[in-house]
């Protein structure tokens, strides 16, 4: 049994006058934010007032990197080289430092298309890994379990937190159910705080297909953007923490 977990939400997703998740109302029970950086969404202000938000909670900041796809919301794939994926990074990573107070991040986690191109795709997990690197080696690389995420970092000597979802089906192979694919998202709050206790204290979870497979998580993934995320966060963190695990930032649990 696990009795440590990091708990993460993307945040900072609005863009100019458009509002999109409850960051405000999640804040208090996770322990990592992953703040979008402008290309899939945010905007600067957007990015220094969810920066605040966190640093006043005490919460552990991470980039939240997209694809320059804002119109599709960085879920669109785009055919990109290892190279200009590492650069998109780099640069995301660089402007939402910038509005830290420290001027220094915890982690970084490829969002949407981006991140799910690299779970297969091993040259353009490895760009990506190479630009968190030359940022800075001590960022923690996020990436599904058992991914090409997960491998990069390591051979490049990178802390990796591996992910898994509180709310996403799987396929028996540990990847996610595409959203468009019915039951990819789970809404039912007390299935979803049964995955994310047997995934912690058991290692393993039920797949779409009802197959039983091993999943070994180090951060929890919290959707921020769908009805009633706050109640459901505040009601995984309270259940984990009556189970005897502490939610923790993954900065501790990646040495």
């Amino acid at each position: 049994m696990n009795n440590k977990v990091d708990l993460n939400c993307d945040m900072g997703e609005g863009f100019g006058t458009y509002r999109l998740g409850y960051d405000e109302e999640i804040m208090p029970y996770i322990s990592s934010a992953n703040i979008a950086c402008g290309f899939h969404a945010g905007d600067p202000g957007y990015m220094r007032r969810t920066v605040r938000l966190a640093e006043e909670a005490g919460v552990s900041i991470g980039a939240h990197p997209g694809l320059p796809d804002p119109m599709g919301f960085g879920r669109r794939e785009m055919t990109v080289s290892a190279e200009e994926a590492g650069d998109y990074v780099m640069y995301q990573i660089g402007a939402l430092q910038a509005f830290t107070s420290a001027r220094k991040l915890q982690h970084v986690k490829p969002h949407g298309a981006l991140y799910n191109m690299g779970v297969k795709n091993e040259e353009l997990a490895r760009g990506v890994a190479e630009a968190v690197r030359k940022v800075d080696p001590d960022l923690v690389l996020v990436g599904l379990t058992g991914s090409a995420w997960i491998t990069a970092g390591r051979a490049l000597g990178l802390r990796v937190a591996r992910e898994v979802f509180a709310d996403r089906s799987v396929n028996p192979d540990g990847t996610l159910v595409p959203r468009a694919i019915a039951g990819a998202v789970i809404r039912d709050v007390d299935e979803v705080i049964a995955r994310v206790l047997r995934i912690v204290t058991r290692r393993t979870v039920t797949a779409i297909n009802g197959e039983e497979v091993d999943m070994t998580g180090d951060t929890i993934c919290l959707h921020g953007d769908t009805p009633g995320a706050p109640e459901l966060a505040r009601a995984i963190r309270q259940r984990l923490e009556e189970a005897g695990v502490a939610v923790v930032p993954m900065g501790a649990l990646c040495r």
